[in-house]
């Protein structure tokens, strides 16, 4: 049937992960009408998968992409600010290995690094005495350490998802484009059994992005490489709250993240081999390498039987030639197709990218569709529940104000889950928290907090809240599995 609104959008932007989302928002900031249609749930794909980092990748000064590495480091504070309950500080330890970089190539690194992003608040590089400190092997005795943030990945993508809609944006999950093509001077798009029209549409869908050019019967670029990063979850390995990046014999490096309390979060892989599957999963011999990296440098030895978790992604690079999946860019471009008379609605494919980058990436992607009639306007206006000020680098001092405010809305919460509701929604948790909470699930989960994932959030699937809007899949039993799949909407 035909979509209940026949005026055109201004733009169709298809794809739910961190970029698309991060178009929608611009976009719909600057004024314009659009639609943001995703195939499944949002950050569903590889926006879920990621190292959980917003970073400047210090290994990509190897590669000379020091523009890249710029812009990422410069987007580091300002991302902070926008969402100060979901993305913090923390401090990483770069160990010294025998097998690994002389010294001169981490110091010169870590002193370009320091320097070429606008750092203004985070601290610097400062050199560290490790001898068995953080659990490392006593061999290892020092290194440097410097600074970059964590992240919630897939809740970076909702709370951008959730701004475009509160600015007017059409959004629609487990909504599949199942026909593109250009009418007259507009796309006409079938998805979810309604037809749409847009003047202009991004391609936004990731590793599915030559997918999307098959149905809309637009050119492939011949340059588009899928590269899977596998990670996986252990026992946490120290008490120590840095973490660390770790150099391998092999040439590469991965980090050891400290992770939802209890864990250790150990990634990632570069590995073309099986990057078609859908979904994606980290492989046996990935899941054994990255063993054998946290066993080369940590004194508790672990096992396959220590994994209790593994999750994996594949990022769609634009392919510049380079040999090692590893080494190629992970800068992003645009392919533009305007049709066969160069005159038509235009198709912008989006390849490559970081998620540090998404914010960036969508004024680039806007700009190149000629949508950039003002100033950007993202860098300064916050996520929602972004809407305070962190005094400082400490995440406790930061998040007291709110958690305060939460216990004084409902005092029979545990502190341990006042303190996940703060860093989960941070002001928006003011809006669904009350004394009575309704049915209690586990793990401080509750029918109020469900409610909000519904309705604010798209969440529709038990997988939506334990391991996308939550990590709480880590600890739900069965049986609060099952409790909660009977609450969702579509149980019934």
């Amino acid at each position: 049937m035909e979509s209940a609104i026949d005026v055109p959008y201004d733009l169709a932007v298809i794809g739910g992960g961190v970029n698309g989302a991060a178009i929608a928002r611009d976009a719909v900031g600057r004024g314009l009408s659009v639609l943001l249609l995703e195939r499944g749930d949002l950050a569903q794909g590889t926006s879920s998968a990621s190292t959980k980092l917003i970073h400047g990748g210090l290994r990509y000064l190897e590669h000379r992409e020091f523009a890249l590495v710029a812009e990422a480091l410069h987007e580091r504070e300002i991302l902070w600010a926008q969402a100060p309950h979901i993305v913090w500080p923390m401090r990483f330890v770069l160990p010294f290995v025998p097998e690994g970089r002389p010294w001169w190539m981490l110091r010169t690194g870590l002193w370009l690094y320091d320097r070429i992003g606008g750092r203004k608040i985070l601290p610097p590089t400062k050199r560290v005495k490790l001898q068995g400190r953080m659990g490392l092997q006593s061999d290892i005795r020092r290194g440097y350490e410097y600074s970059d943030c964590w992240v919630d990945d897939a809740r970076l993508v909702v709370l951008l998802a959730r701004d475009a809609a509160d600015r007017g944006a059409d959004v629609r999950t487990r909504c599949p484009v199942t026909a593109l093509r250009r009418e007259g001077h507009l796309w006409r798009i079938e998805a979810g059994g309604e037809t749409f029209h847009a003047a202009m549409t991004i391609n936004a869908a990731g590793p599915q992005v030559g997918d999307l050019l098959g149905i809309a019967r637009a050119p492939k670029p011949a340059t588009l490489r899928k590269v899977r990063g596998s990670h996986i979850v252990v026992p946490r390995l120290h008490d120590d709250p840095r973490a660390l990046f770790l150099q391998l014999s092999d040439g590469r490096m991965c980090f050891a993240i400290p992770w939802q309390h209890a864990f250790t979060l150990i990634g990632t892989t570069d590995s073309e081999e099986g990057a078609d599957a859908d979904p994606p999963q980290a492989s046996e011999a990935e899941i054994a390498y990255l063993l054998d990296a946290a066993n080369r440098h940590f004194r508790r030895q672990l096992s396959r039987d220590d994994v209790v978790w593994t999750f994996a992604g594949v990022r769609l690079l634009a392919d510049d030639g380079t040999g090692k999946p590893e080494a190629a860019t992970r800068g992003y471009r645009f392919e533009l197709d305007r049709g066969s008379d160069h005159h038509s609605a235009p198709l912008l494919s989006v390849l490559g990218g970081k998620i540090t980058t998404h914010r960036t990436l969508a004024e680039a992607a806007l700009e190149r569709l000629g949508l950039m009639d003002n100033a950007g306007w993202t860098a300064t206006a916050p996520l929602p529940g972004g809407d305070f000020k962190p005094d400082g680098l400490d995440e406790a001092d930061n998040l007291a104000p709110l958690e305060q405010e939460i216990h004084a809305q409902a005092q029979n919460l545990s502190r341990a889950t006042i303190h996940r509701l703060a860093r989960a929604y941070g002001t928006d948790a003011l809006g669904f928290v009350r004394g009575d909470m309704g049915r209690a699930v586990g793990q401080g989960f509750t029918e109020a907090e469900l409610d909000h994932l519904v309705t604010r959030e798209w969440a529709q699937t038990a997988q939506d809240v334990l391991w996308r809007r939550s990590k709480l899949g880590l600890w739900f039993s069965a049986e609060e599995v099952a409790l909660l799949e009977s609450m969702l909407p579509t149980a019934s």
